[in-house]
C-alpha cells in the first residue's frame, strides 16, 4: 500500500484508487410501518392476525397500527384490550387500506381488492382455488407485493403457519369428538378416554401427517386406544419414533380397516392430498357398519373429505347423522378456538414485521429471508409463483433472479 498525503487503499496492480471512506458500510435505515388489520369478512373467519400483544411489541418498536373497529371480537379480543396496546381503532375498511402493509388471515375479497393502493404489501392467506384470474390480474396492475402465509416456509424448509394450524386442527379434532360422544343428542353419553375397569375409547386416526400426529398425541392423552392407518410407511415410523410409543399402525388394506372402524367410537379423517381431492378410503358401506354413536370428525373436508359420507358443513350446524353416525364436517376447524389460533398468527408475523421494519423496507428483508421469500407470489406487480402461472396462462418470473436484480 502507498500513501502520498492522503490515506488512500491500493486495490489493483493498475493503480486505482479509491478513498477509504468510501469504503464504509452503509447503515440501513430503519422503517417505521404503518401496518393495517382489516376486519375478516370471510365466511365464519373468525381468527385476526395479530393479538393485542403482539400489537403492543410492534407500537413499542415504533410501528403504527391500524386496526378496524370490532376486528377481534370473533377471537375474543376486544377493542379495548387493542387500544391499551397502542393500536389505533379505525371505523371502515377504507381506512384500514390506507396502510402500508395489510395483514389478515383471509384472502382478499372482492371489495378488498378494489381497496388496494397501488405498490401496497399484502400479507395473508390466498385459498388458491378459490381464486380467478382477474384476482392476480388486479394486483399485478396495482403492483402489489403479495405473499400467501400457506407457501411461506421457515429454516427446515416446512411450512410454519400450516403445520401450527394443523397441530391445532389435530388437538381440537379429539375434543370435538369427546363433545359428541357424551352428547345427548348425536352420541351415546360415553366418555373419551378411559379408566380402571372400563374399556378406553377405540379412535381410528386416518393420516400420520402433523393433524393425525396431534390427534394421536390428544387421544392418547386423554386415554383412549389409538389405530392409525397411512400409505405411507415413512409418516407411519416417523410417529412412532416422534411419540415415542409402539402404537398400533398399518397401512390402508380395506379389510383391516373395516376391522378396525366395526369396533371404534371415534374415526379422524386426516388425510392430506398435495394435488387436488383428497382420496375417499372409507365408504358408505364401512360407515353403515360402525357403532351407533359413533363420530367422524373429517379434518380432510377442505379437500372433498376421505370418508364417502362426509358433507361440508359449518359452525353454525357442523353435525349431521348417517347411518347412526355422527358427522363433523366443517373446514377451517382452527377458526373453531379462534383465540387460540390467532396468538399462533402472532407468533409468526411479529418477527417477520420487525424484519421488515429493521431492514429498511420488505425488499431488503426479502432478500435476506428465502423463506418468507417463497411465500410471495408477487413482488411489485410481477407474478413470482410458476404454478400460479402455469394454470392461469400469466407471465412470471423467478422471485430470486428478481432480488438478486433489485
Amino acid at each position: 500500500m502507498e500513501r502520498s498525503g492522503k490515506d488512500y487503499v491500493l486495490f489493483s496492480h493498475g493503480g486505482q484508487y479509491m478513498p477509504q471512506e468510501e469504503m464504509l458500510e452503509v447503515r440501513k435505515r430503519k422503517h417505521n410501518l404503518v401496518i393495517g388489520i382489516p376486519r375478516e369478512t370471510t365466511y365464519q373467519e373468525n381468527r385476526i392476525a395479530l393479538a393485542p400483544e403482539a400489537v403492543a411489541v410492534l407500537v413499542q418498536n415504533g410501528h403504527k397500527i391500524l386496526i378496524e373497529s370490532k376486528a377481534g371480537d370473533n377471537a375474543f379480543f376486544p377493542d379495548k384490550e387493542f387500544a391499551n396496546a397502542g393500536g389505533e381503532l379505525v371505523h371502515s375498511h377504507g381506512e384500514v387500506f390506507k396502510a402500508n402493509i395489510i395483514l389478515k388471515v383471509g384472502p382478499l375479497t372482492d371489495k378488498e381488492l378494489e381497496l388496494v393502493k397501488p405498490g401496497q404489501v399484502v400479507l395473508s392467506s390466498l385459498a388458491l382455488p378459490m381464486q380467478k384470474e382477474e384476482y392476480f390480474k388486479t394486483l399485478v396492475k396495482k403492483k402489489v407485493t403479495a405473499a400467501a402465509f400457506e407457501f411461506i416456509r421457515d429454516k427446515t424448509n416446512s411450512f410454519p403457519l400450516v403445520r401450527s394450524m394443523s397441530e391445532i386442527a389435530g388437538n381440537t379434532s379429539i375434543l370435538i369428538a369427546s363433545e359428541y360422544l357424551c352428547n345427548k343428542k348425536f352420541g351415546k353419553g360415553r366418555m373419551f378416554g378411559g379408566f380402571s375397569g372400563i374399556t378406553p375409547t377405540e379412535v381410528v386416526i386416518l393420516g400420520a401427517g402433523t393433524v393425525g400426529e396431534y390427534a394421536v398425541r390428544a387421544a392418547m392423552g386423554l386415554g383412549a386406544m389409538v389405530k392409525v392407518f397411512d400409505n405411507s410407511i415413512y409418516k407411519l415410523r416417523r410417529l412412532q419414533n416422534n411419540l415415542n410409543a409402539r402404537i398400533f399402525t398399518s397401512i390402508i388394506q380395506p379389510k383391516v380397516l373395516l376391522k378396525a372402524l366395526k369396533t371404534a367410537d371415534v374415526v379422524i379423517g386426516a388425510l392430506h392430498s398435495s394435488y387436488g381431492r383428497t382420496p375417499i378410503v372409507v365408504t358408505e358401506d364401512m360407515v353403515s357398519q360402525m357403532k351407533y354413536g359413533g363420530v367422524v370428525v373429517d379434518v380432510s373436508i377442505d379437500q372433498g373429505g376421505c370418508v364417502e359420507t362426509s358433507e361440508v358443513t359449518n359452525h353454525s350446524e357442523p353435525v349431521f347423522q348417517k347411518h347412526g353416525v355422527t358427522h363433523y364436517c366443517v373446514p377451517n376447524i382452527a377458526s373453531r378456538v379462534p383465540h387460540t389460533a390467532s396468538y399462533a398468527f402472532s407468533n409468526f408475523f411479529v418477527p417477520v414485521l420487525l424484519a421488515i421494519g429493521e431492514e429498511g423496507g420488505v425488499e431488503n428483508m426479502l432478500k435476506k429471508d428465502t423463506g418468507v421469500r417463497q411465500g410471495v407470489y408477487l413482488f411489485n406487480g410481477i407474478l413470482t409463483n410458476q404454478y400460479i402461472g402455469e394454470y392461469f396462462g400469466l407471465p412470471y418470473q423467478d422471485i430470486d433472479l428478481l432480488m438478486a436484480a433489485f
